[in-house]
């Protein structure tokens, strides 16, 4: 059966749709099948043609139940659905179907609240710091913001994810014919951390040849909120 990874958050503009289809390429790099899945009515579907991973529209309740039906129903996938933003009762609803949830927040003392508020309402969720500042000072006070404020759920934190220009790419309605090595690699970042909470191997010799360096080795996670909610 499919496992549900749901990238949500009551703020909009905090990267849960980059996310998500960083996530879904990521997983494509490491031999993993999964789907990106739509659910955010102010948004087009996106041409699947190039990707290392299927789209799915799921933008109304009857076909969000279809999607997920479907998904659960494959062998061996993943199903990423991008929860869009400001949407309470679309998250509620999300959390309660899914296997490990995702909440992306940005360098902002608003994002850090809100992703606060999410956390203690979805006790299972992990926060995931995204576009996150590349600048060497500006990383250090995103950092120190991150250690002060988040400091109570600092074991439900992710590592961040570097803000990137490619990463608009993905979101090209047409996929470009090449896409640079370091959205490759910010890619399968994602993807290895989402595996190491499921709790699922990656083959590394595919990884290996796919990046054209030896797999390094990946650090122990937290436990999964599937495991967390038993």
């Amino acid at each position: 059966m499919a496992d549900i990874i749901c990238v949500i958050g009551n703020k909009g503009g905090t990267g849960k749709t980059t996310l998500s289809h960083m996530l879904c390429q990521g997983l494509g790099l490491l031999g993993q099948r999964s789907v990106c899945v739509l659910t955010d009515t102010c948004r087009e579907p996106l041409d699947p043609a190039g990707r290392r991973y299927l789209v799915a529209d799921a933008r109304t309740r009857e076909a969000l139940g279809k999607v997920v039906d479907k998904v659960r129903s494959l062998k061996a996938w993943m199903g990423v659905i991008d929860g869009g933003g400001n949407r309470t009762e679309m998250d509620r609803q999300l959390y309660g179907l899914a296997d490990l949830v995702l909440l992306p927040f940005r360098d902002s003392h608003e994002d850090i609240r809100t992703v606060i508020r999410d956390l203690e309402m979805f006790p299972h969720a992990y926060a995931i710091p995204s576009q996150w500042p590349t600048n060497v000072w500006q990383r250090e006070a995103a950092d120190k913001s991150v250690a002060d404020l988040l400091a109570p759920y600092r074991d439900r934190i992710l590592e961040p994810v570097a803000t990137l220009s490619a990463s608009k790419l993905l979101l090209q309605k047409d996929m470009p014919a090449g896409l640079p090595s370091p959205l490759g690699n910010a890619c399968r970042g994602v993807a290895r951390q989402v595996l190491d909470l499921l709790q699922i191997s990656i083959a590394d010799g595919f990884a290996a040849k796919e990046s054209g360096h030896a797999a390094p080795a990946r650090p122990a996670m937290a436990q999964p909120a599937r495991a967390l909610a038993a």
